[in-house]
């Protein structure tokens, strides 16, 4: 691994590394060593090397949401009165624990959520009671997810 310019280049090994551990995060070092031809420190080494370097940003466990009762994805377009109520606006929608990611966008919206709901009963009520309650919230545009059909990282 080399970082040249806050960019980094990643090597044969560290490849074959991370996509072991892309594919089952639980990968056991001994698995990852007798892949790569190093020794079980070497790889513990690399991979400490990526998380300081930020390659590497944690593991976590996934949940299925539809196993836990949550059918619907949605995605909402939230057009603010005024740009400068954003930082309040997120401050507000983060208490919504139904939205699990919020970003701050260019073009028509000043906010795009992404939204884990029940079902189509649970979003409206969460649109009506939560989301447009929300202070400097002037309108939304909702986008019900019919099906998701792929869902990846970035390729090595």
């Amino acid at each position: 691994m080399k970082i040249s310019e806050q960019i980094i280049k990643i090597d044969g090994i560290d490849k074959i590394i991370l996509k072991l551990l892309i594919k089952d995060a639980r990968t056991p070092i001994v698995i990852i060593s007798k892949a790569t031809g190093i020794s079980g420190a070497a790889v513990h080494q690399r991979l400490k090397k990526m998380e300081k370097a930020e390659v590497i940003s944690g593991s976590q466990i996934i949940l299925n949401p539809k196993i836990l009762g949550y059918k619907t994805m949605a995605f909402i377009g939230i057009y603010l009165d005024k740009a400068i109520r954003n930082t309040e606006a997120v401050k507000q929608l983060e208490e919504i624990h139904e939205v699990i990611e919020c970003h701050y966008t260019t073009g028509n919206w000043s906010i795009f959520l992404k939204l884990l709901c029940k079902d189509n009963e649970h979003l409206m009520e969460l649109l009506n009671k939560k989301i447009q309650s929300v202070e400097g919230v002037s309108r939304t545009e909702t986008f019900i997810s019919l099906q998701q059909q792929l869902n990846r990282q970035i390729s090595l």
